[in-house]
């Protein structure tokens, strides 16, 4: 017999496994034997009224063996000898177009700037300890890419554009926790992903499939209107049924080959801002409405929008990619530039919460980079980054390109909002540190303006976040691409150039690990039915 139903049940009987068992099998008035599965479907948190109460769907198996709990399976097949085509980028797009590309048939070989995860670590120690930046291996550049150092959140609304039960499954499958087939905001976390990102890794290889790492493309390999392959830095050249194109949002190199070599870029919208950081406990007072979160619930996240005004425009102002529970991290990609992320570990137990703030840029904003055309928000972002390094090493003269220091400009909340340079700042997160700045000073005014703005309407909306318990910290300048590479609709094929797919994040097609990997799936198939 199979029981099906939905419950509102308070965090201690709801979170606490026993606890809900023991309710289940009184609701049916089932025994406490192993013939009876209690499994949950869905599961979400309820804080908007003061008693917090969680919402759970859920299924009884009482004297039959359920499903299997996931469908997906590990590629079985052999494509060593099969035709193959070329990934650039193994992030979550360029990792789940292989394998996608695997079960039809096609052996992917991907190729990957960076380092493997292992070595990757050495090299994020040297940016946090030493302030030494690779620009070939960083939080942006390699195995797994920016997701497996940015957090894990799996949560999308992109379900028109793939199967997110799937992409969920595959991550199981290699090592992820079953909670995210069930939680509403499912969450791997950044100390676990680099395992689930090396087992997909060996999915990879295992059915015949290369990866290399430390290899980095450099050119194109045209022919009329085709794209034939690609070059690499060492001189080799590799030729493949079709390029998916999967280089993530910092891969700038990528966007100024595309452009010299005459393929088609478009400018896309962007947001740029700052990082906001708080004591976890503070959050969790605001959305819990108590002065402690107790045993069961987890780390308070929040989402907030607001709608500014400056010099007669209107600015979208809005929290991103919150990570409660976590840490701000050093993600430029280059000696000379300052870019703050944030990420959370798996049990989300850090005692800080970090979100980005961040203003929608605009055409004017972008007027003064006319002459660069397509890439006029890379050089935006490039010059504020280069900027904020120099605020932050306490340089204001001389070539940015020679600093190395990560040490982050900062500013308590209320200071910035009312214009006072802060005398000290809180305990942060932010390992490099952080300066005492007018982040006046950092931010230009079409996003120094209507931040000010933001926060005085989110200080409304959650009483307490507007105050010097908080402080700003900046940059947080690569939120999304501000390039994008313009596909068929259908296809996903490049519009003017053949056998070219551009993918996920970079490409201007995804905002998030989940969607990315769809839509590498998406290429995968879209590149098989053309041309294998």
């Amino acid at each position: 017999m199979i029981h099906q139903l939905s419950l509102t049940l308070p965090p201690e009987q709801a979170l606490d496994e026993t606890a809900f068992r023991e309710k289940l099998l009184s609701q049916f008035s089932l025994p406490d034997t192993d013939d009876v599965v209690v499994r949950k479907r869905r599961q979400s948190i309820d804080a908007r009224n003061r008693h917090v109460k969680v919402l759970v769907e859920v299924e009884v198996f009482a004297g039959e063996t359920p499903p299997p709990l996931i469908q997906y399976q590990k590629p079985q097949q052999d494509v060593s000898r099969a035709p193959q085509a070329i990934v650039v980028g193994a992030g979550p797009a360029g990792l789940f177009a292989a394998l996608r590309l695997i079960e039809l048939g096609i052996k992917p070989i991907v190729l990957e700037r960076g380092s493997d995860v292992r070595a990757r670590r050495r090299d994020l120690a040297a940016i946090n300890k030493d302030h030494v930046v690779n620009p070939e291996s960083n939080y942006c550049f390699g195995e797994g890419g920016a997701g497996t150092y940015s957090d894990g959140k799996l949560y999308t609304r992109s379900t028109k554009r793939g199967d997110v039960r799937r992409i969920l499954e595959v991550f199981v499958a290699h090592g992820a926790t079953e909670q995210i087939l069930v939680d509403a905001h499912p969450h791997i976390g950044t100390n676990k992903l680099p395992n689930v990102v090396a087992d997909l890794r060996e999915s990879i290889l295992n059915a015949g499939g290369d990866v290399r790492f430390d290899t980095k493309v450099t050119d194109l390999i045209v022919e009329g209107s085709e794209l034939k392959g690609v070059v690499l830095a060492n001189g080799e050249s590799l030729i493949g049924i079709g390029v998916i194109l999967a280089t993530g949002h910092s891969a700038r190199d990528i966007f100024y080959l595309l452009h010299k070599r005459n393929v088609r870029i478009e400018a896309k919208s962007f947001a740029m801002g700052v990082r906001i950081e708080h004591q976890q406990s503070l959050i969790d007072q605001f959305q819990y409405h108590r002065s402690n979160r107790g045993e069961y619930l987890p780390a308070a996240s929040y989402s907030l929008v607001a709608q500014t005004r400056f010099k007669g425009v209107e600015r979208g102002v809005f929290s991103f990619c919150m990570c409660p529970g976590g840490f701000i991290v050093p993600a430029a990609t280059a000696p000379g530039e300052l870019v703050v992320n944030g990420m959370s570990p798996s049990r989300r137990d850090s005692q800080y919460a970090n979100s980005g703030l961040v203003v929608a840029i605009t055409d004017d904003d972008l007027r003064p980079y006319g002459d660069e055309g397509p890439l006029a928000g890379l050089a935006l972002q490039q010059d504020l980054e280069r900027w904020a390094c120099r605020m932050g090493a306490g340089q204001t003269i001389g070539d940015a390109s020679r600093l190395q220091s990560q040490t982050a400009p900062a500013q308590l909340v209320a200071d910035f909002v009312d214009g006072r340079v802060s005398s000290e700042l809180l305990p942060t997160s932010y390992q490099p540190g952080l300066a005492s700045v007018d982040m006046s000073d950092v931010l230009p005014d079409h996003i120094a303006q209507p931040l000010r703005q933001g926060l005085r309407d989110f200080g409304r909306k959650m009483r307490g976040y507007l105050s010097n318990d908080g402080q700003i910290i900046g940059v947080e300048s690569r939120t999304s691409s501000p390039v994008r590479i313009p596909r068929d609709r259908n296809t996903c094929e490049h519009v003017a150039l053949r056998r070219l797919f551009p993918c996920g994040e970079g490409a201007g097609y995804a905002g998030g690990i989940v969607s990315a990997a769809m839509d590498g799936e998406r290429c995968a198939e879209e590149l098989v039915k053309l041309y294998k």
